[in-house]
């Protein structure tokens, strides 16, 4: 590890050179704390559309037990789902995707998928690129999903 470089000395309400203004910082954390709180309803969405389309149902615990969650948790983000509109459910037929939650979950598959092939144009392999766009895809602005398509189109 290499020594601690010493800084200039600085007032001490002035933040150091390297630090963004705390308006352009709080933006920042703001907008990750927005993408953590939209990334569950996202990955459920997403999830329950690959169910639908492969199995025709979509049960609470088959929801839970493939996100890795307690039943209860399944049925409080599906409450949330039904809340938000995204999402209904029929009593002994499982949770369907409104026009607005199929929506969502189409673009959210999309993100996934321009994640994954990204990392695996770099050399990650599928699984790290699966597992890492899990998180990755809820956190990238538009301007950066861009430039990964246009990166990946040369």
């Amino acid at each position: 590890m290499s020594p601690a470089v010493p800084r200039k000395a600085q007032r001490n309400d002035a933040p150091p050179a390297d630090l963004p203004t705390e308006l352009v910082q709080a933006r920042r954390f703001g907008k990750a704390r927005s993408a953590q709180s939209t990334a569950i309803l996202e990955d459920y969405v997403e999830l329950i559309a690959d169910l639908l389309s492969r199995t025709g149902e979509a049960r609470p615990t088959d929801i839970a037990r493939r996100l890795g969650v307690s039943h209860a948790t399944a049925i409080k983000t599906i409450s949330r789902l039904k809340k938000a509109g995204l999402a209904t459910s029929r009593p002994y037929r499982g949770v369907f995707l409104t026009e607005q939650g199929q929506a969502l979950a189409e673009r959210s598959h999309a993100r996934h998928r321009l994640v994954v092939d990204l990392l695996r144009a770099v050399g990650v392999p599928p699984e790290a690129a699966e597992a890492d766009a899990e998180g990755m895809e809820h956190h990238c602005s538009e301007t950066t999903l861009k430039a990964f398509a246009q990166f990946l189109r040369s």
